[in-house]
């Protein structure tokens, strides 16, 4: 399956991405990219990936990842990422991403969170 991507604004500050299919080396992950141009373009800072429906990940999707909270974070934003299972999980434990984003079980949680900060 190629990546879908939703977007939803759960609060008028946050912007929660869903990502479902496989974030993997292609042109359909540049959309991952573009989404995070465009909602910082309309000063929207934090951002929640829900990857819950993510059905794999390879090193490209990783590194979009990273560079995805690394824009957010020089802007004086935030990324938070939800749901991750099995695989998807393990490559972002295995690769560290885990200690870069904070991991949340769901998008309430993550979204709660950055009103805490």
């Amino acid at each position: 399956m190629i990546l879908q991507l939703q977007k939803s604004k759960p609060a008028p500050d946050i912007c929660l991405m869903e990502l479902s299919g496989k974030l993997m080396m292609g042109n359909d992950s540049r959309q991952v990219e573009w989404s995070i141009a465009e909602v910082l373009v309309a000063g929207i800072k934090k951002v929640i990936f829900d990857l819950s429906k993510l059905e794999s990940i390879d090193s490209t999707g990783v590194g979009i990842l990273v560079m995805c909270e690394a824009k957010l974070r020089k802007a004086g934003g935030a990324l938070r990422i939800v749901g991750p299972a099995g695989l998807v999980n393990e490559t972002l434990v295995m690769t560290h991403v885990d200690r870069l984003v904070q991991i949340f079980p769901t998008a309430s949680a993550a979204a709660q969170d950055f009103t805490v900060t």
